[in-house]
């Protein structure tokens, strides 16, 4: 499948050329086929968000992007003021929704405690906690999560997660992407305008998003692109260096925590060269070479990355229908918006 040796230089991006592309179906969608007035972005300080923002000022002008920042008590302390400086920087409005108290009404905090008082009796409002996995690289026995919590005083203590305290945190803390999600598609129907989804490649492909949360959207402008290469856009894009510096986050438990200690296999720059790899056909021995790693290790992440995409074949499906419905012909659209919505690589995803 592949034609080059395999090398980090193979996700080196035109940007120009790409973000031209970007901005040609950001307009086709949003202004010919959704007939909408402009998009809202949900901007949380981190590059993805960012580089969708930049993105879409470029396609649309900067009076028809809405940012809209929405933290929340366990938010990290560089959250708001960081969407704020992109907003600045970008020139847009922006409208500020603190979530915590919709939260509260819906029980995530409460429920969440519940979860892990589970396993950890102790603990109760004024704890931190996160979850965490352990690494895919040293042996391939099964992963199971763990919590660290963290008290009021500073104490930690890790405990490991049942099937029923685990799926009651992640149960509970799915609130915030689906809250912030209803509050982008208020703001949306009050405008006239479509909303954004800010996923990457690694993060669409792997299902790294909530189902009706922040996986809702109405056009995922860098879904094709790599983590690597949102980068080297907000590079190309004279994004402020305190966002193209920012490492990777989830921003949802109330302790910091990477996506590596939550989801990935590696961090990025070497997960998106393994599944860049994987993509186009490249053994795991020449991946390994190349990222530093032994073969065996590649091989861990090659099963990790085949399946997490079998749990986000779910997560990818539209509602399942018992019969089909009919409907006229949708009329045909640019190539331009045909080019984005492929992998610019083949995939696996369902």
């Amino acid at each position: 499948m592949h034609t080059q040796p395999f090398s980090t230089g193979l996700l080196k991006l035109d940007c120009a050329h790409e973000a031209e592309k970007i901005g040609a179906t950001i307009r086709d969608h949003v202004l010919r086929r959704f007939k909408k007035k402009g998009v809202v972005v949900a901007l949380s300080g981190g590059i993805d968000s960012s580089v969708v923002g930049a993105l879409s000022v470029r396609a649309l002008g900067r009076e028809r992007v809405l940012g809209l920042l929405m933290p929340e008590q366990d938010s990290s302390s560089e959250t708001l003021p960081l969407s704020q400086q992109v907003a600045r920087h970008l020139g847009i409005e922006m409208v500020q929704e603190n979530i915590t108290g919709i939260l509260e009404a819906a029980g995530c905090y409460r429920r969440r405690n519940e979860a892990i008082k589970l396993v950890f009796p102790e603990y109760s409002y004024g704890w931190k906690s996160k979850i965490i996995l352990p690494s895919v690289l040293h042996d391939d026995q099964l992963r199971i999560f763990s919590m660290i919590v963290q008290s009021p005083s500073g104490q930690r203590a890790e405990v490991r997660l049942t099937l029923e305290a685990y799926l009651g945190i992640v149960a509970a803390t799915n609130f915030k992407q689906r809250t912030r999600k209803m509050l982008e598609y208020y703001h949306a129907d009050r405008l006239n305008f479509a909303v954004t989804g800010t996923p990457n490649r690694l993060e669409y492909d792997q299902g790294f998003f909530v189902k009706l949360g922040d996986g809702a959207a109405d056009i995922k402008p860098i879904a094709h692109l790599y983590k690597t290469q949102v980068y080297q856009m907000a590079e190309y894009l004279h994004l402020p260096e305190t966002i193209r510096k920012r490492p990777p986050t989830t921003d949802t438990y109330s302790l910091p925590q990477s996506q590596e200690e939550f989801y990935f296999s590696l961090p990025y720059d070497k997960m998106d060269l393994v599944l860049y790899g994987k993509n186009n056909g490249y053994s795991a021995s020449v991946i390994g070479q190349e990222i530093g790693m032994a073969a065996i290790q590649v091989e861990r992440v090659f099963r990790d990355i085949e399946s997490k995409r079998r749990v986000a074949h779910y997560l990818h499906a539209p509602p399942a229908l018992v019969e089909g419905s009919r409907q006229e012909p949708e009329k045909p659209f640019s190539t331009a918006a045909t080019n984005l919505a492929e992998p610019s690589s083949p995939t696996a995803i369902e």
